[in-house]
């Protein structure tokens, strides 16, 4: 795909947007439009501009164009759809030439959502496509446009849909008995693709393969993943082959998908005696580490791959350390990622799901852009968020929003911690990249957001309802561990936790208005959150500084984000450090306060609490699924037992990202390397480093958009010794905690409490740190029995 594509984005199309008569509708055989043409003379810079209400693959000449998968992507398609330019100069000859494109169901109409509110035709019951073919000066000769002189057939491609996965035929050819109609379509809504396009990584071997007890060859690849098989085959008559996938085997060593609920996920093919090479599926792919292949018939495997896709391809950032499992958790969160990063930031890559949920982007939004360069692929979710917003302000669940366009019994909208992605993602991409814009683009969508919000307001508190569905309904700390039946855990109260989030949105919106020039609205804004600032203390700070619901999450995000009174710092503090004591040195959080817990406990002084938190190894926590084999995060802190039994199906992924959001703290935290907001995309990065008993030695780097970032720390008895490099062009400040002593940086002394500032290039500082006493038991009847 070319990004730019010599200026065609200004052309106005020639093109219309044609249906393939062929077309059975959903589930039916995928669809073909033909045409032949005529190109008299080549000037080499001739480009395809293509897009479709669908996923399609496109061929010039029999060759394939492009190499990009899931084309066109997903949007809105009824507000938004993406289209792609590629040069195709190499492909076409003088004389007579042929374009096809196959047209698949896609996430335009295939069944979306999970079983009981599944849906089909979400956006339409028509598959169609529209291109042109450009060359010339300016590009402004027309070679050949989709018009009512196509022709249309079947493909080979039998069904083929995102949960479904694909039948594919390999005894038939494509076929051309048809022609097409020219439908209804606003060219308008057509918009060059706004992120990097999905692509394929590099293949992974199987690194074990074995039959079970009925002959079917199973096939481990070692890594949970999203993504497809691609194999070749022989045979010497008919037969057909199946393949099914899963994420996991069960206690036993059984493959096990029990947990992709009622998506099938299979590939089933026909072969006759010419067998099938280099076979992948077209529109749809799996999440998966095994393979199950079950054959009828004399074929046989000749070579099997998994074949990764993601829209982030690249990793920017790496962290290592002396301790392995945390190592390979860093390796799992980018895995994830990923497998998420799939034209939208997906939950999961495997069951009857697959949505962009904003809860997990927003808490996820600051990892991903360490990871992965995510600054266009996370401006294109913010848009599909902005195309969602309901009429009221409220932000949906997931986006782009299937009860939007087919409403269903529960509203899906309006949820705290959910909806503040508005917020959240595009002050993270002001810090990350510098991007202004976004911050100025989605500013009138924060401000509708907050005004929803303030409707369930009293009294400066959120007062979400306690019916599922209703309208602003909480979703709270979800997957917050619950502790023993015989004491449970205690858990933020959705009053709390919704008015700690508008609290949160209304600050960097009042920080937005400012930068955008809005200064009447910041001020409106910084009232509001006064406001909510006082309510909050009132309602939720006891006179003691114990919090209200005296839960992790509500002393992670409070302290986190300034809400307790310095008065009551202290007290706070202590009652922090003793709902960590009570689950036996195990964090009590989910979604919404996991991302802030480690980060909070080393803003009050506790950052030896947060290393041991962060370094037990059992559940809940991050280095338990490490342990039990993980090689992607998990959705659930306990979706294996520690006796293998597999948690309930119904809700449990083997590769979530969101509590990947660990990360963060991990480069921000522990290397110790971050943004200044007072001059973002890393013109000034601030050095902080947490030294973490038992992770020595650290080392970690980032490519911004200044340059890479490194830092590195080891631990030699009671001395560190910090390196850390700023990229050309920028700066850096070194702020040491108050807890390190005789601090030096290049050879010089740091007077307690100065903050100095250096240049680029590669600087080392050295102190003394005090190991602390290990303040946690993990072995307590509590912790013992927690799920």
């Amino acid at each position: 795909m070319i990004k730019g594509a010599k200026g065609v984005e200004a052309i106005g199309w020639a093109a219309k947007m044609i249906r393939p008569l062929a077309d059975g509708g959903e589930g039916a055989p995928a669809s073909q439009i033909t045409r032949e043409f005529h190109v008299a003379r080549l000037n080499g810079n001739e480009v395809l501009r293509i897009s479709a209400l669908g996923l399609y693959w496109a061929f010039i000449n029999g060759r394939r164009v492009g190499e990009d998968v899931l084309t066109p992507g997903w949007t809105n398609y009824d507000a938004r759809l993406s289209y792609q330019v590629y040069d195709v100069a190499g492909l076409l000859k003088q004389g007579a030439n042929t374009i096809t494109i196959w047209i698949g169901d896609g996430w335009y109409r295939s069944p979306l959502m999970w079983i009981e509110e599944r849906r089909k035709n979400i956006w339409g019951t028509r598959v169609s496509a529209i291109a042109e073919i450009r060359g010339g000066a300016d590009l402004a000769d027309i070679v050949v446009c989709t018009d009512e002189q196509w022709g249309s057939g079947e493909t080979p491609v039998r069904k083929s849909q995102i949960y479904f996965g694909e039948i594919f035929d390999a005894t038939l050819a494509p076929e051309t008995q048809e022609g097409v109609e020219v439908v209804d379509f606003d060219p308008r809504k057509l918009i060059a693709h706004e992120c990097d396009p999905v692509r394929e990584l590099r293949p992974l071997d199987p690194v074990k393969q074995w039959q079970d007890s009925e002959g079917r060859t199973l096939y481990d690849f070692g890594q949970n993943t999203a993504g497809y098989v691609r194999l070749s085959l022989a045979a010497e008559g008919p037969s057909q082959v199946l393949i099914e996938h899963a994420e996991v085997l069960d206690k036993h060593g059984q493959f096990y998908n029990g947990n992709y609920r009622s998506a099938e996920a299979i590939i089933r093919l026909h072969l006759d005696e010419r067998g099938l090479a280099d076979y992948s599926p077209h529109f749809t792919y799996q999440g998966f580490r095994y393979a199950r292949v079950t054959i009828s018939g004399s074929a046989r495997v000749r070579r099997i791959q998994s074949v990764p896709i993601s829209s982030v391809p690249e990793a920017t950032a790496s962290f290592s350390s002396g301790n392995q499992l945390v190592n390979r958790f860093f390796e799992n969160a980018i895995w994830s990622h990923r497998s998420n990063f799939i034209d939208v930031p997906t939950d999961c890559p495997q069951r009857d799901e697959r949505l962009g949920f904003s809860g997990d982007a927003q808490v996820f939004a600051g990892t991903a852009c360490y990871l992965a360069d995510s600054h266009d692929f996370l401006v294109k979710y913010v848009r599909e968020l902005m195309v969602d917003q309901a009429p009221d302000g409220a932000i949906s669940h997931t986006s782009p929003h299937i009860v939007r366009v087919k409403p269903g019994k529960r509203m899906q909208y309006g949820s705290t911690g959910w909806g503040d992605a508005i917020t959240v993602i595009p002050w993270r991409l002001y810090l990350q990249y510098g991007d202004k814009d976004i911050l100025a683009e989605a500013l009138p969508a924060m401000l509708k957001w907050i005004d929803f919000v303030w409707s369930l307001t009293k009294d400066g508190i959120v007062r979400p309802p306690a019916t599922p569905g209703a309208r602003g309904f909480c979703l709270g700390d979800w997957l917050q561990p619950k502790g023993p039946s015989s004491k449970p855990l205690p858990t933020i109260g959705d009053d709390a936790a919704a008015t700690l989030y508008l609290f949160i949105s209304l600050g960097i919106a009042v920080r937005a208005a400012e930068l955008v020039g809005e200064p009447e609205i910041a001020r409106r804004l910084s009232k509001l959150r006064s406001e909510v600032e006082t309510a909050f203390r009132n309602e939720f700070v006891t006179p003691s500084g114990r919090l209200a619901y005296d839960d992790q999450t509500s002393y992670a995000l409070a302290l986190l984000h300034g809400l307790v009174p310095s008065d009551k710092l202290a007290a706070a503090t202590r009652y922090f450090r003793s709902a960590i004591m009570r689950t036996g040195g195990r964090l009590g959080t989910g979604f919404i306060g996991t991302p802030a817990l480690l980060p909070a406990l080393v803003k009050v002084g506790e950052g030896a609490l947060a290393g041991e938190v962060f370094l037990q190894e059992d559940v809940p926590g991050w280095l338990y699924q490490v342990r039990m084999g993980a090689t992607t995060v998990w959705e659930r802190w306990d979706a294996i037992q520690a006796d293998g039994t597999i948690y309930n199906p119904q809700m449990n992924s083997f590769n979530h990202y969101a509590f990947g959001a660990v990360c963060e703290w991990l480069l921000e935290g522990v290397a110790g390397f971050r943004p200044d907001e007072h001059a973002p995309g890393f013109e000034s990065v601030i050095f902080s480093p947490t030294v973490v008993d038992g992770l020595s030695p650290v080392a970690a780097h980032y490519d911004s958009i200044r340059g890479r970032i490194s830092a590195s720390w080891t631990l030699t008895g009671d001395k560190v010794r910090y390196e850390f490099v700023v990229p050309a062009g920028a700066r850096g400040t070194l702020r040491l905690s108050p807890d390190y002593r005789d601090a030096e940086l290049d050879g010089a002394p740091i007077m307690v409490g100065a903050h100095p500032i250096v240049g680029p290039g590669r600087h080392v500082a050295v102190f003394k740190y005090a190991t602390p006493a290990k303040q946690l038991v993990h072995d307590s009847p509590l912790a013992a029995n927690m799920p």
